[in-house]
């Protein structure tokens, strides 16, 4: 899953960057407040809410504005109210890209994310077109440092979970979605620093791209899509070799 990971590594470097200008606080705001709607304000009962305020953690979002964004969740304080869908195309090479979004108009977040698309030289598609080219799996991370891999791996696959991947500065580990919270306490009773953990789409299969002018559209494609307001999360099965990734980052620089 490389290329899984390659966008893994990139998001989670990103986001860090982000959360230090508060870039990502409006994001994690809204995530926040649909989860509340859905199924209540008290995250023991609501998983999906526990995963969306421990995100928010994870980005240091400060508890004001979670404990807010919870209540205007739950109508105890008055808020806008958004639409929780996802948007499915391809980018360049035939590469599948889905977009989860929260938006309160459909209408121009759909203007506004074909425009993305098409910028990049990829196409929006209809609903469906690829969400069947990914599975949900359970994901967290653990950060690279001070920590010993044979170690990790044998407490990570006692846990039960699936996969481990080193993504640069953390290691991702994915599992069955109902395994989630089992396999991240199970890591944390070990002493391990789970900084993460949702359920996430990963690939089913990849698209190797060797191109470095169609990687750079590619990865340009998806930095846009992320850095939109109503786009929570971004998923895309390329594979692009690890030199080229490094010389995209070297131009970057």
């Amino acid at each position: 899953m490389s290329g899984h990971s390659h966008w893994a590594s990139i998001k989670h470097k990103k986001g860090a960057a982000d959360a230090k200008k508060g870039k990502v606080f409006s994001k994690m705001a809204k995530l926040i407040m649909i989860a509340a709607k859905q199924g209540g304000g008290d995250p023991n009962t609501n998983i999906k809410l526990k995963y969306a305020m421990d995100k928010a953690r994870e980005y240091n979002m400060p508890k004001d504005n979670v404990e807010r964004a919870v209540k205007k969740g739950t109508g105890e304080l008055e808020g806008v109210i958004f639409e929780e869908t996802s948007y499915e195309g391809y980018g360049p090479s035939g590469v599948a890209v889905m977009a989860q979004v929260l938006t309160d108009n459909r209408k121009r977040t759909t203007a506004e994310l074909r425009k993305i698309f098409e910028q990049y030289g990829g196409n929006l598609g209809e609903a469906n077109c690829v969400a069947f080219m990914f599975e949900l799996k359970g994901r967290m991370s653990i950060p690279v440092e001070k920590v010993n891999e044979d170690d990790l791996m044998t407490a990570v696959l006692d846990a039960g979970a699936e996969n481990m991947e080193n993504i640069g500065d953390a290691y991702e580990i994915t599992c069955e979605p109902k395994l989630l919270e089992s396999v991240k306490s199970a890591l944390i009773k070990k002493g391990y620093n789970v900084t993460s953990g949702d359920v996430s789409k990963v690939p089913k299969s990849l698209v190797k791209v060797e191109e470095p002018n169609v990687a750079n559209k590619i990865i340009n494609l998806m930095d846009a899509l992320q850095e939109h307001d109503d786009v929570q999360d971004v998923f895309a099965n390329f594979d692009i070799p690890d030199e080229i990734i490094a010389s995209l980052k070297r131009d970057e620089e």
